[in-house]
């Protein structure tokens, strides 16, 4: 059955006075990444950019009045479709080079269509059929052609390096697991957490090539003991301590050995 043409790509939310959600609506929750755009005094950041199916930046073009430094919290492809557009990016240094380089075997739309994809996904309790759009953003777009373009200016950032927007500081930290160059960036003024797929309030895939399970329980330990009063996540709603702590328990309790 072919699919509608969306009226819009990006839908958004005020979430505080300094920092907007945006997402893709017509994109399956599974790839439903969310995109944070965060204001600063001198420079600004977003963090993830969704599937590059649509311009990020027009689509966020009255937001965008300084410089901003686009961050990778990892290489998946749903989380990095927009970076191209940005002339700064900041990722791990374990997967900058996913961004510089993007590469098929790390391309979540096409891993989605095989065998071996569909298996990770529905270890984690997501079915993946060969739909990952609930519509097409113009008439004649065709997802078998997407790719992923490679980002500009990509810099390695390591644990303890610092975002400065010049009246507030983020803190990278290293959170490997679900892939080997997670990030978060965690305010510890605010206890603020943006913490990529590393924990969000849903079932948390571990089972990529890529991922691996003792790191990723180690990383699940160090937030749950992380002074957090809010996680703004790479997917579904943000949550704050009581929830981290429940999901880092859940994850624990299914995961240690």
């Amino acid at each position: 059955m072919a699919l509608p043409i969306a009226d819009r790509w990006f839908e958004r939310q005020r979430v505080g006075d300094d920092i907007t959600l945006l997402w893709e609506p017509h994109v399956v929750r599974l790839m439903r990444c969310n995109i944070w755009h965060v204001r600063g005094r001198d420079r600004d950041l977003m963090i993830d950019t969704g599937m590059g199916i649509m311009s990020l930046v027009e689509a966020a073009r009255d937001l965008l009045d300084k410089k901003i430094v686009a961050v990778a919290t990892h290489g998946h492809a749903d989380h990095v479709g927009g970076h191209h557009e940005f002339d700064e990016t900041i990722a791990h240094r374990l997967e900058a080079d996913w961004l510089a380089n993007p590469r098929s075997d790390r391309h979540l739309v096409r891993t989605g269509r095989d065998a071996r994809g569909r298996s990770e996904f529905k270890v984690a309790q997501y079915d993946v059929d060969d739909g990952l759009v609930t519509a097409l953003p113009y008439a004649g777009f065709d997802v078998a052609d997407y790719e992923v373009k490679p980002a500009r200016n990509v810099r390695a950032v390591e644990e303890g390096s610092v975002v400065d927007l010049g009246d507030r500081r983020f803190e990278v930290l290293h959170l490997p697991g679900h892939s080997p160059g997670g990030l978060g960036l965690w305010e510890a003024s605010t206890g603020t957490l943006f913490s990529g797929d590393t924990i969000y309030d849903g079932a948390l895939i571990d089972e990529f090539e890529h991922s691996d399970i003792p790191t990723y329980v180690r990383t699940i330990e160090r937030l749950r003991e992380l002074p957090v009063a809010v996680v703004h996540a790479g997917h579904r709603p943000s949550f704050g301590r009581d929830r981290l702590v429940e999901l880092c328990d859940a994850y624990l309790a299914r995961r240690r050995t």
